[in-house]
């Protein structure tokens, strides 16, 4: 099971933001955080006031 990638969290991931440092990443480049539902606002928010969100998709499920 994938988890939160929240400090602490322990919840299954439901979603995965995908991210880059324009400083540091080429433009197709994509690193990945995953987010359980309670912390997908929060993360989102952290990447975004630095600029570096560029998706948010579900993350798929395990089977």
């Amino acid at each position: 099971m994938d988890i939160c990638s929240a400090r602490g969290c322990q919840l299954p991931a439901q979603w995965e933001l995908r991210w880059n440092n324009p400083k540091l990443h080429i433009p197709e480049r994509r690193k990945v955080w995953l987010a359980c539902e309670e912390h997908r606002t929060s993360l989102s928010d952290f990447l975004t006031a630095r600029g570096f969100l560029r998706e948010v998709e579900p993350h798929p499920a395990e089977t």
